[in-house]
């Protein structure tokens, strides 16, 4: 097997031309690198014509300090080396952009605020792989599609620095606002056509849009609950006729933010549970109609998904859902890196960590559940494993768009049949699994080796 990761040694100016490297003769033969030919040294979107000058019984790379500088790598740095014959072009990588939304220049020990610390182990992580990492948000995107104002962190110190436009970006924005501005659309497609920039996680999901794809797979409707963009009276009339329950689902909403339970009544009305910061607001309506002039004021700006109300499995009268955290390996395929079980809590009929809900293993969540009797603990958490790669695989599939990782809401119902509640294409970083000083999660590695995957190292 090659060895392809490399310590860089940044040499004092004058020692070295700014258009020469020198190279580990071994790293030479194996490589099968040309000798004193001018080949491309490739970091991100930089690129620079070199020579190429083998050293006997030294394994590493010098380049001169200025270098260095205009590429953005520290001294000491280690990287991944790739040499491709037909484009003479010799790579150091990768190099991986993260996008965020906000910076926070005057906390130098926190300037990500809450995800500061995924930011560090991300950077750790890299080092270990032989990698660079580097963080920036919309703000700091200029006129140039090479290069970047990003924050690094070399030495445990974040400074900010121009970088070359990465190989990899990471899209983690939190707002569709962020996403859709003009200059981080047009970042987008320039990059991309200019020098082939892989962006993933490129864009939010909507709850339609996400059902919708998902019908067109006759594998995968079974785990669709019926669902509709309501647009009319029509159709509430319609499921609440259908269903003993529904739920109303913003479109385009997180963290169990406006969602609606509604539920039929004896006296032949309907029953209306909200989601509010202190709990849950009860509301009753003598119709379908009356329901639908109360919300129709709201729906001229929020967008409504109708779904079919589930007999879903509770924890002593508390809804449980599950949350699957799917992502790309090293060779490209979706895994699960984990699945958790989610109890609301008290007073709530959503599960979200956001509204006092709490985590459970998968093997507990379903051993204390009201699963029917009979029905097998083992097969069913089986078949949330299988759901979720499947999913994940129609995501793909359906809809046009660049995804490595996606955070996969399912639940199961008493007769252990799963269903999906919903994809997130952001999936958190201070959620379901706790970040640790001292360990680096599956989660981030999986994330640097997709990241190695798509660039070839």
């Amino acid at each position: 097997m090659q060895k392809s990761k490399v310590a860089i040694q940044v040499i004092n100016p004058g020692l070295l031309p700014d258009d020469t490297v020198m190279l580990g003769e071994m790293y030479m033969k194996q490589w099968k690198i040309p000798g004193g030919q001018p080949v491309v040294l490739k970091f991100g979107a930089f690129r620079q014509p070199v020579k190429v000058v083998p050293v006997a019984r030294y394994d590493g790379m010098r380049i001169s300090q200025q270098l260095a500088r205009r590429m953005g790598i520290p001294a000491g740095a280690s990287l991944r080396i790739l040499y491709r014959p037909v484009s003479s072009t010799l790579s150091l990588g990768p190099l991986i952009g993260v996008l965020i939304s906000r910076d926070y220049p005057g906390m130098p020990d926190r300037p990500f605020g809450a995800i500061t610390q995924f930011c560090k182990e991300l950077v750790e992580a890299c080092r270990l792989q032989g990698a660079m990492a580097y963080f920036f948000t919309p703000d700091q995107i200029g006129e140039s599609a090479n290069y970047i104002e990003g924050w690094v962190c070399p030495a445990g110190k974040w400074f900010r620095q121009t970088m070359p436009v990465a190989d990899v970006i990471n899209n983690r924005l939190t707002t569709r606002k962020l996403e859709n501005r003009s200059s981080v659309q047009r970042f987008m497609k320039e990059t991309k056509a200019r020098h082939q920039t892989h962006f993933f996680n490129e864009k939010f999901l909507d709850k339609t849009e996400v059902f919708d794809s998902l019908k067109q797979d006759l594998s995968l409707t079974r785990y669709l609950p019926e669902s509709h963009l309501l647009g009319s009276y029509s159709t509430l009339k319609a499921m609440c006729s259908r269903y003993p329950v529904v739920f109303l689902k913003p479109i385009r909403g997180s963290l169990g933010k406006g969602i609606m339970r509604i539920s039929r009544t004896e006296g032949g009305g309907l029953l209306a549970l909200s989601t509010t910061a202190g709990g849950t607001r009860k509301q009753q309506y003598a119709n379908a109609q009356k329901l639908f002039s109360a919300i129709s004021g709201k729906m001229k700006t929020v967008r409504y998904q109708i779904q079919q109300g589930l007999q879903l499995i509770d924890i002593q009268k508390r809804p449980v859902d599950f949350r699957a955290l799917v992502q790309k390996n090293s060779k490209g395929k979706w895994t699960i890196t984990s699945i958790v079980g989610r109890i609301a809590g008290n007073h709530h009929f959503v599960s979200n960590l956001a509204r006092g809900g709490t985590l459970t293993t998968v093997k507990g969540a379903i051993a204390r559940s009201n699963l029917a009797p009979g029905t097998s603990r083992q097969e069913a958490a089986e078949r949330l494993q299988r759901a979720a790669l499947e999913i994940a695989a129609g995501i793909d599939a359906h809809i046009p768009a660049h995804f490595g990782e996606l955070g996969i809401d399912l639940a199961l119902d008493t007769s252990g049949r799963v269903w999906l509640l919903e994809v997130n294409s952001k999936p958190s970083k201070n959620d379901n699994t706790p970040l640790n000083d001292n360990k680096i999660r599956p989660s981030v590695r999986k994330l640097i080796q997709y990241a190695r995957y798509l660039c070839g190292y």
